[in-house]
């Protein structure tokens, strides 16, 4: 676009700055609309108990380093692992466990866990482990 001399308006606009403006704002409006709606807080509905259409609950097996057993947080002797992962089975027949052991656990400790899994007849069973950081 040159200036005309003569007074005459401009024949042409250039509206490439108003597009790169009205791209940035729709940007802008796009991410502060998906933030704040994934912050939403929802009160959902209850169901009863018998209408777990979820995933059943996973089991949570930890041997710390002294060689203690905790089934979900809670200390149980291999006796008493063992009635609980009956009493699940029995429950939901189809639960995964994660068997988390400590590194300094003697190695017979978990092998003490994972026989009680097996012989229960759990399929779903997985090893905890974490990645060596550099």
């Amino acid at each position: 676009m040159q200036a005309q001399s003569d007074g005459k308006p401009y024949d042409d606009i250039n509206i490439t700055p108003m597009l790169d403006l009205a791209y940035v704002l729709l940007v802008i409006f796009i991410l502060m609309c998906t933030a704040s709606i994934q912050g939403m807080k929802v009160n959902l509905p209850k169901a009863s108990k018998g209408a777990n259409l979820g995933k059943p609950k996973t089991q949570a097996i930890s041997i710390n380093g002294e060689g203690k057993i905790f089934l979900n947080t809670i200390p149980v002797s291999l006796e008493e692992l063992q009635q609980r992962l009956v009493q699940q089975k029995t429950q939901t027949p189809e639960f995964s466990v994660v068997v988390a052991g400590d590194s300094g656990t003697q190695y017979q400790k978990i092998m003490d866990v994972l026989d009680i899994v097996g012989r229960l007849g759990i399929s779903q069973v997985g090893l905890a482990t974490k990645t060596q950081g550099k």
